[in-house]
């Protein structure tokens, strides 16, 4: 039986191309596209194809909720998703053509599944992803500056790792491959727990990393009341403000957390609001207007 896809179509504003490709790409969304006519470059249209198969009607319907907060942080509304059934073309071919290693940091590198390594990058430490699942490419500012974040770290060996928000676990995975002896993880969408799920067993780490839906009750359930050395949240400002006073629960307090997703400009107030939770965060590191933050106990 011949595959059918669905084609998704969502104006984008050019404040959210990136977020929206990043957000997508973490979902197992990765057959993305940005259209516009010649004579009007700014009004761009994102398209994306879908495997039919993979994305019945409960999961179309989560999607919109897991995009509105992306527009949300520049002030926007999301534009309505129109949905279009099309019979299958070659995507597989065509879309692994784009897909190359992706050198990151000093010592990582992101690799997708069915390329070998390459000699030059014998030396990094490989994330293997399966587009088929998801493939966190790690392109967006956010997830870069965690990563490099966490290749610095000398204190992973052995640590327990907790990853509030995994979206596709590229983080978690990035830390298991640099000693950390295991991951909770733990997110509110649930394509981005069958997309964490899916890269741990391709990244060969499907024993050492735990996910479950949920936020971060669920996920101090997952550490079993032994809160982590290191915290790992790459989600909205807003969010980690609503979120912070568990993090006690999920740190423990001689830890480091390590909060990403969030503008530059919005750094003051977070740090304001986890200050009076009695964590001491700094920005540490930023690209273009998004910022990485390290928290420790005040």
């Amino acid at each position: 039986m011949a595959l059918s896809w669905w084609r998704l179509e969502l104006p984008c504003p050019p404040e959210l191309e990136d977020s929206l490709i990043w957000k997508l790409n973490a979902l197992g969304v990765h057959r993305v596209a940005l259209q516009h006519r010649p004579e009007a470059p700014d009004q761009r249209q994102l398209v994306a194809w879908l495997p039919a198969a993979d994305w019945p009607l409960p999961e179309r319907e989560q999607l919109p909720a897991a995009l509105a907060p992306l527009a949300a942080t520049f002030g926007l509304a999301l534009a309505p998703l129109t949905w279009r059934e099309q019979a299958d073309e070659d995507w597989s071919l065509s879309w692994k053509q784009h897909w190359q290693p992706d050198p990151v940091g000093q010592r990582l590198l992101i690799l997708p599944a069915w390329l070998d390594l390459p000699p030059e990058h014998a030396d990094r430490l490989v994330i293997r992803m399966d587009p088929g699942s998801a493939f966190g490419t790690g392109s967006h500012p956010t997830t870069r500056l965690c990563l490099e974040a966490i290749e610095q770290l000398p204190s992973l060996p052995g640590s327990r790792v907790a990853d509030l928000g995994c979206g596709s676990g590229i983080l978690g995975i990035a830390a298991l491959l640099q000693g950390a002896s295991s991951v909770a993880a733990a997110d509110t969408d649930s394509l981005a727990v069958r997309a964490t799920r899916d890269n741990a067993v391709v990244s060969g780490f499907s024993g050492q990393l735990t996910v479950d839906l949920g936020s971060v009750e669920r996920l101090a359930e997952l550490l079993e009341g032994r809160p982590a050395d290191l915290l790992l949240c790459n989600i909205l400002a807003p969010v980690i403000e609503a979120l912070c006073p568990a993090f006690t629960t999920v740190l423990a307090p001689d830890g480091l957390g390590l909060l990403s997703g969030l503008l530059v400009d919005q750094a003051p107030r977070l740090q304001a609001v986890l200050a009076e939770q009695g964590w001491r965060a700094e920005l540490s590191a930023q690209q273009s207007q998004w910022g990485l933050m390290t928290l420790r106990r005040g």
